[in-house]
């Protein structure tokens, strides 16, 4: 049987098994290729072949929550761990994801590093043991990029607290040559901006919302070739301006309203996503979001 020429070759497979298999795909999570995600994961293989040097090149993603800054560290993640879009043999271990959270102090950010490498450590270690213990395993390990994702969070601590977090990435980065890869919302910018040194190092990229444009198109078309649908969804101008509106231009919002509206058009026998149904959509949550 020939492909269907409206789906990927992996969405077209899916359309062979039951529907039940068919909605579980569609209810996982997929990477969907747009602009500016391959822009900044084409960014981060570059900083994993970088030299070790004394200023490593660093990176910091804002976005609004649902923006998709979650699904970058995942899909850059399982890109080193096949090797994928680095140009060399799969190491993992090249890379620690960090994620930033309570209330930020420096022994709560070597805790969730030693956490982060399944490493032991007591809670009634001396601050300079832990710092010890977490320094010399990021360096046993080869680590090369240090990627702190929720890095808003730092903005629960007051500004001494956040001064010596910020402080201490600095130093990590110093010690261990690594690269730091932040991410978090657009509110993270000041703190960050606070401490001039740190902030000179940092490439910044923004995720914007949504707009319409021809950007938004593809991405949606992408979206919609991804969903094992036996028709073509075609969709119109006014279709394409209802997603962006209901949306509000927030990728977890648009992902969420297009599988749903799959779900829905395989369980209905329809097999397509149109204006109609989009204009029916209802969501169950006006802030419903559901991918981060």
């Amino acid at each position: 049987m020939l492909k269907p020429s409206h789906l990927t070759d992996e969405a077209a497979n899916v359309l062979l098994g039951t529907p039940d298999e068919r909605v579980y795909h569609i209810q996982s999570k997929r990477w969907i290729a747009y602009p500016k995600g391959v822009q900044i994961l084409d960014q981060l293989s570059k900083m994993l072949k970088h030299p070790r040097t004394t200023r490593m090149p660093s990176l910091i993603v804002y976005g609004d929550s649902g923006m998709g800054k979650s699904m970058l560290v995942d899909k850059f993640m399982a890109d080193c761990a096949t090797g994928t879009g680095t140009d060399r043999a799969p190491n993992p271990n090249k890379v620690l994801v960090v994620e930033l959270s309570g209330r930020p102090t420096e022994r709560r950010l070597f805790s969730q590093i030693l956490d982060a490498v399944d490493a032991p450590h007591s809670p009634r270690a001396s601050i300079v043991d832990v710092e010890r213990g977490a320094i010399n395993i990021l360096r046993d390990i080869g680590v090369q990029i240090l990627v702190i994702d929720e890095i808003h969070n730092i903005l629960a601590g007051s500004w001494r607290e956040q001064r010596i977090v910020l402080n201490t990435l600095k130093f990590l980065s110093n010690e261990l040559k690594v690269s730091l890869v932040c991410f978090g919302i657009l509110e993270a910018r000041d703190a960050i901006n606070g401490d001039v040194q740190l902030a000179r190092r940092f490439d910044a990229v923004t995720l914007p919302r949504w707009t319409a444009g021809k950007e938004f198109e593809q991405l949606v078309l992408a979206i919609v070739r991804n969903l094992p649908l036996r028709e073509p969804s075609v969709l119109t101008v006014k279709g394409l301006r209802c997603v962006l509106q209901l949306s509000g231009g927030v990728s977890s919002r648009i992902f969420r309203m297009l599988n749903d509206l799959a779900i829905q058009a395989i369980e209905t026998g329809e097999e397509r996503i149109t204006d109609m149904s989009i204009e029916k959509y209802k969501p169950v949550s006006e802030n419903e979001v559901a991918f981060q």
